[in-house]
């Protein structure tokens, strides 16, 4: 298959709680915790996947929170995982091309950025129209899904190692 030249968008978020607390609503992403922002457009999205023959919602996620390398989260798959740190989710929709999304947390025990990155090669004309169509929306849905993440952060209780 020929794909594009890929492309990137990438926002990040300072929190006031250390890596480890701050990646803890990352790992439970997907299934009954949804998406923590505009949950009904990615069950919309995942109802329409499942439509065109993908994986849909059907796969849900793991019943525990941290995920492993190779576990299905809805229509994702765990490529990459460094508890902690990093996650990164392979898209296995059907698409016009191939996308990930991922996350990455650092900083030290006063407080961490979160980054979150999605990553799209584009399958000919049909996915360049698909990215930039969906562009706007995959904006507000990111970006709120990246603040909606870092509220939940701020709400996760440090223990005592961590305080």
């Amino acid at each position: 298959m020929s794909y594009g030249k890929r492309i990137i968008a990438s926002a990040s978020i300072a929190v006031a709680r250390p890596p480890a607390v701050a990646f803890r609503p990352i790992e439970r992403i997907g299934g009954a915790t949804g998406y923590y922002a505009f949950n009904w457009l990615w069950h919309s999205r995942g109802m329409l996947d499942g439509f065109l023959g993908g994986p849909g919602l059907a796969r849900g996620r793991p019943p525990r929170d941290a995920l492993r390398v190779g576990d299905k989260v809805d229509y994702w798959h765990v490529a990459e995982l460094e508890p902690g740190h990093r996650l990164r989710l392979d898209c296995e929709m059907k698409l016009p091309g191939r996308g990930w999304l991922e996350f990455e947390v650092t900083g030290d025990a006063r407080g961490s950025v979160i980054r979150q990155t999605t990553a799209f090669d584009p399958r000919g004309l049909a996915g360049l129209v698909y990215w930039y169509g969906m562009y706007p929306l995959h904006q507000l849905v990111f970006d709120a899904m990246l603040r909606a993440i870092a509220a939940a952060a701020i709400h996760e209780p440090m223990d005592s190692a961590q305080v």
